[in-house]
């Protein structure tokens, strides 16, 4: 049987705050593992509880025995990678701003250029995140490819 041992008053108390106020559901999730495990929840009914692996336990065990809180949320690298970087975000900015309306006319440029292919709502969205709003844009120029 593996448990956390060892926490403070002040730890415990920091652990329940976050498990009650923290807007990240992951880390909720971890910080009410950590507790329940200190107050001798087996792995198994851990896994009962929170739906997930044993490793995913080790993992947030291990986590916190290495990082503490740090270790109650996620890393940064992890999820799904842009396939702009900022330079080419740029460079999209202005030839939507050429062609607002034909977003397909965008579309070939950039899997001519770089070879990439995205769909129109991806190059949209990349347009949004460089600080810009679309202008009316025609429904069918918007149409997932």
């Amino acid at each position: 049987m593996r448990y956390i041992k060892g926490l403070t008053k002040d730890t415990i108390k920091l652990l329940k705050r976050i498990y009650k106020q923290s807007k990240y559901y992951q880390v909720r999730q971890r910080s009410h593992c950590i507790l329940l495990s200190y107050e001798k929840y087996r792995i198994s009914e851990l896994m009962e509880i929170f739906k997930v692996s044993r490793n995913t336990i080790y993992n947030w065990f291990n986590n916190w025995e290495s990082l503490g809180l740090v270790g109650l949320y996620n890393r940064e690298g992890q999820g799904r990678k842009k396939i702009f970087d900022k330079h080419q975000q740029k460079i999209i900015k202005d030839w939507v701003k050429e062609t607002p309306k034909n977003l397909a006319r965008v579309q070939e440029k950039i899997h001519k250029t770089w070879g990439i292919k995205a769909s129109l709502d991806t190059i949209a969205l990349s347009f949004k995140v460089c600080g810009n709003e679309m202008a009316k844009i025609e429904k069918n120029s918007c149409s997932k490819t």
